[in-house]
């Protein structure tokens, strides 16, 4: 979807590629992904597609190629350091048939934090930037990450990522945001399923998902229902209450 189409629809659609061999490994647990949904959803835009890739340059371009036809924006997280495996700013730069080169916007921001003596090579290659791309700031470390086309790349580590994210939040077209109403079924999801899908037939421009939860009275339902229709949503939410009072499971 093209930013023109998106705008006008009033949807706004991203995704989400993670890049890192020490994610699919374990080794390191991702932090970025349900900050980046909530995020997002807040200001309207839909992380509808998350993906994790290993560090291998055709799977991130293959993957790049796919979701930036698909979607508003694409984010990218990871593979933007200093160290051999590094290669996300390589991959971006070939998946859009563009060169890569040391930018002296980069350098220059750098030289900010880095002594002229300290920057080495291995620290010189988080100044390589494709050509065309506009940089995105880094406010914690410098070094920054970079915008081209709709794919915006940031770097892996949470504090940097999220200050990231909070330089480009202001540039981002946005469509209606996603209202929601959450109600707490007294009764385990079982319950209620046959009468929810009654009511979400009812009302297919609403969401509605059911999620079971224990608590020390025994299995509940919680039912959340989103909408970008505040009417819409109101009337949806008012037959829920209903159908949990029919049942006595709504809550007291």
């Amino acid at each position: 979807m093209g930013e023109a189409t998106a705008v006008e629809t009033g949807v706004v659609t991203a995704a989400l590629l993670v890049i890192g061999d020490e994610i699919l490994s374990g080794r390191t647990k991702d932090k970025n992904i349900g900050y980046i949904a909530e995020y997002l959803t807040a200001i309207g835009v839909d992380l509808t597609e998350v993906r994790v890739v290993s560090d291998d340059e055709a799977a991130i371009i293959d993957a790049l190629n796919a979701l930036r036809q698909r979607y508003t924006y694409v984010f990218t997280t990871g593979g933007i350091g200093p160290t051999h495996d590094d290669i996300t700013a390589d991959s971006v730069a070939k998946a859009f048939g563009v060169p890569i080169h040391e930018d002296p916007r980069a350098i220059a921001r750098l030289l900010e934090r880095i002594k002229p003596e300290d920057l080495n090579e291995a620290r010189r290659r988080m100044a390589r930037i494709p050509e065309g791309a506009d940089l995105v700031d880094n406010p914690v470390s410098k070094a920054p990450g970079f915008w081209i086309g709709n794919v915006i790349v940031m770097a892996g580590v949470p504090t940097i990522m999220q200050a990231m994210l909070d330089s480009v939040a202001p540039k981002l077209a946005t469509g209606r945001v996603m209202l929601s109403e959450t109600i707490r079924a007294e009764c385990k999801e079982g319950d209620v399923a046959g009468p929810l899908r009654a009511i979400a037939e009812r009302y297919p421009d609403v969401m509605i998902g059911s999620y079971p939860f224990n608590d020390e009275t025994g299995f509940k339902t919680n039912l959340v229902l989103r909408s970008r229709e505040a009417s819409r949503l109101a009337v949806a939410t008012a037959a829920v209450r209903d159908m949990l009072t029919s049942l006595n499971a709504a809550r007291s």
